[in-house]
This record gives C-alpha cells, sequence and structure tokens, in this order.
C-alpha cells in the first residue's frame, strides 16, 4: 500500500492500516525530507520517502490523500511508476473531475474513487489519527471500468479500519456531500464573516459570543486551502444547493420581518425534529 501525502487523511489512513495490520507494508510519499523522518517517528507507515518511483513500484493499491486539484495532476504525472494492475484510488472531498482523471488511465491500472467522510478543522501529520474513520461513512465511486473486485478490495479495507461504505455514482455523491458537508463550512465562514462585518461597528461582539457561536462556527477554522480545492471542483453542486438555502434563508427572513409565528415556528420545528432523529 502506497498513501500520497501524509496530512490529516493520509496519515490517520496510514496509522489504522497500521494498527490493525491490514497491510504487509505501508509506504508514505511526501514532499520534504523532514515530513519522512516525522511519519516515520509518528509510526504512520513502514517507509517514508520523496521518491515517487520509489514509493509506488511495488505498490498494489495507491491512495491520493493529497489536495483535489494537487492529485489531479499527480494521478496522471505518476502513471509511469505504478504497477500495471495496480488499484488506483484516492481519499478527495469531490469526485467527478477525480474519476475523469482515473477513466484516462492506461488500461490495466484499476481506478476507483472513494471519499471518507470524515475530518478535523485542524489540518497536518500532528493531527492524524487511528480511530478517525470509525463509524464514519466512506463512499466508493467506481467508474465504469472499475471491476468488483476492485470495489471489494477497497470496501474491505474501508470496513476494516471501521468505516461504513456507500457506493454511489460521482455526480450524485458531489451533489450530496455539496448539501451535507460544503454548505455547513460555507454557512459557518458566512457566520464569522458576518459576526466581522458587526465588529467593525462595536468589537464588543466578540466578548459575548458562547458556546453557540463556538460550536456553529468551528468549521470555518479549517483548512484555507483545502476548502479551495473543494468548492472549486464541485461549483455547479454547490451552487445548486447555495440557491437553495437563500431561498431558505429569504423564507426565514420574510417570516421574522412580518412576524409571521406560525411560517417560522414550522420551520424551526421541521429542523429540530430532524437533528434529533439524526443524532439521538
Amino acid at each position: 500500500m502506497a498513501i500520497v501525502g501524509l496530512g490529516l487523511m493520509g496519515g490517520s489512513l496510514g496509522l489504522a492500516l497500521k494498527r490493525d495490520t491490514i497491510c504487509r507494508q505501508v509506504v508514505g510519499l511526501v514532499r520534504r525530507e523532514d515530513a519522512v523522518e516525522s511519519a516515520l517517528a509518528a509510526g504512520i507507515v513502514d517507509i517514508a520517502t520523496t521518491d515517487p518511483a520509489a514509493a509506488l513500484r511495488q505498490a498494489d493499491i495507491v491512495f491520493f490523500a493529497t489536495p483535489v486539484r494537487t492529485m489531479l495532476t499527480q494521478i496522471k504525472t505518476f502513471t509511469p511508476f505504478y504497477k500495471p494492475d495496480a488499484i488506483i484510488t484516492d481519499m478527495g472531498s469531490t469526485k467527478q473531475d477525480v474519476v475523469q482523471v482515473m477513466n484516462s488511465l492506461p488500461l490495466g491500472l484499476q481506478p476507483v474513487g472513494s471519499h471518507p467522510m470524515c475530518g478535523k478543522e485542524k489540518s497536518g501529520m500532528d493531527v492524524a489519527e487511528a480511530n478517525l474513520f470509525e463509524n464514519a461513512p466512506w463512499i466508493i465511486t467506481p467508474l465504469d471500468r472499475t471491476t468488483p473486485e476492485t470495489i471489494h478490495t477497497i470496501q474491505f479495507l474501508a470496513e476494516a479500519i471501521g468505516s461504513r461504505v456507500q457506493i454511489l455514482p460521482a455526480d450524485r455523491h458531489d451533489q450530496l456531500v455539496a448539501t451535507i458537508s460544503h454548505l455547513p463550512h460555507i454557512l459557518a465562514v458566512t457566520l464569522v464573516a458576518t459576526a466581522l462585518r458587526v465588529a467593525e461597528q462595536d468589537n464588543t461582539v466578540w466578548d459575548v459570543a458562547a458556546t453557540g457561536f463556538k460550536d456553529t462556527s468551528r468549521v470555518a477554522a479549517g483548512s484555507v486551502d483545502m476548502w479551495l480545492d473543494i468548492l472549486l471542483t464541485n461549483q455547479t453542486a454547490v451552487s445548486q444547493v447555495l440557491n437553495i438555502a437563500q431561498q431558505q434563508l429569504s423564507q426565514i427572513k420574510a417570516a421574522i420581518s412580518q412576524g409571521d409565528e406560525a411560517v417560522l415556528r414550522s420551520i424551526l420545528e421541521a429542523a429540530a425534529e430532524q437533528r434529533r432523529t439524526m443524532y439521538q
């Protein structure tokens, strides 16, 4: 197994695979020599290197855990280093662009998209943890050319480290995660950005911020580079769900402005009931 990129996701994958002794050997590909030393010291991989050929040439499975726009280039440029029948997969948060690039890989290679739905607002190897994937959804997005054996292999790995697997087409994946993952980040950013605007007139707003603001804004502290990658590789689906959110906000604003308690109650109760049902 080779993991390209040993940040939060790739590092956590390495730790989980090694904890459960799922692979004979886990090799990590990183950009910097100091990351080689850190990965080995943390027990994330068995071997770490900055050399793509050394990392990939013996790998039966290659996991790309770099930012989405980075992996779009890497998946293609690393082609000379893959074993002829290697499984090529990823951990990216958007899938249509990724599977499109995978589809251009030479025949014989076994590409399949995947996305573990977990993470933190912090990033980097130093916050990686072996139990990150436990009870988390892990979405597999097969290509038309993906073999059942390839799907089974990635499903086995995901379930072995505690994830719950769903198999979806790439376009449906991107539509769903735009709602359940990307929109929450945008709303958290919007909340903080709104408070910044208010603070221009009254800086005391930060002094009265309590647990509600802290909890709701938590994900806004996530990696800016990662979120630029996510939002700019899922533009259509994110734009569509933002239209729905804007309509919802407009309805709430109108109900408040008009003092329409019945409409406002209906919206609040429906949301509260759904949230309680999901997270009892």
